[in-house]
């Protein structure tokens, strides 16, 4: 008797719809590093945004405290973990791959791509693209991708438009509260935000693809 599969993260149903997301949210990450090299100050977007942001009540400096030590390096190896697990329970290795290599990988981009694009902020803080804000975006997009597989019976499958828009909300949502958790404290610029954000949208489905081809040719090496 043959085992059966494992499930894949990236569903084909999802690769059309995702796969473009992340094509445009690459372009957006190149153009907006383009435009930002090298520079040490906020454009004109960044300073009309960062005056909403200031007019907030001091009160939200806690909330914002919060959401930025949750993409610290300790409390955001705790978070990965504990989705891990959670994964491993399931009895989805796959999934914990995926989750792993996902948020790593785009963490790691944002990282290199700080020093390939040199803005900086507070004299001399590599600040583009927001790596907080690609880490809660990235963590927050994975778990919705998985949740959407698994949750197929009850209409909320990766075959539909409830499904699809699901994934995009709960990474929307997630990037909005971290960037603006990030521009309130001042570490980052909006742009920086933006491109965080738009790191983890082009990073995850990519991984996610790459994590199915690779489980699928081990598969059938095995057999």
């Amino acid at each position: 008797m043959s085992r059966r599969p494992a499930p894949v993260v990236l569903p084909p149903s999802l690769r059309v719809g995702l796969g473009l997301m992340a094509a445009f949210a690459a372009l957006l990450v190149a153009v907006l590093g383009i435009r930002y090299a090298d520079e040490g100050g906020p454009g004109t977007v960044d300073t009309r945004i960062r005056a909403v942001v200031d007019g907030a009540g001091p009160s939200w400096r806690y909330v914002a405290l919060a959401l930025d030590a949750s993409g610290e390096p300790v409390e955001a190896a705790a978070l990965v973990v504990a989705t891990v697990t959670g994964c491993l329970l399931l009895r989805r290795p796959r999934a914990a791959v995926f989750v792993v290599a996902g948020v790593g990988i785009a963490v790691g981009t944002t990282t290199l791509l700080k020093h390939l694009v040199g803005r900086t902020i507070h004299g001399g803080y590599l600040s583009y693209p927001s790596g907080h804000t690609a880490f809660a975006t990235a963590l927050a997009l994975a778990v919705a991708m998985l949740a959407t597989r698994r949750r197929g019976r009850d209409g909320l499958g990766p075959g539909t438009t409830a499904g699809t828009l699901l994934v995009l909300a709960a990474a929307l949502v997630a990037g909005a509260a971290m960037g603006w958790a990030q521009v309130a404290l001042g570490a980052h610029y909006p742009t920086d935000v933006l491109g965080g954000w738009c790191t983890a949208l082009a990073v995850v489905p990519a991984t996610a693809w790459l994590v199915d081809r690779m489980a699928d040719v081990g598969r059938w090496k095995h057999r």
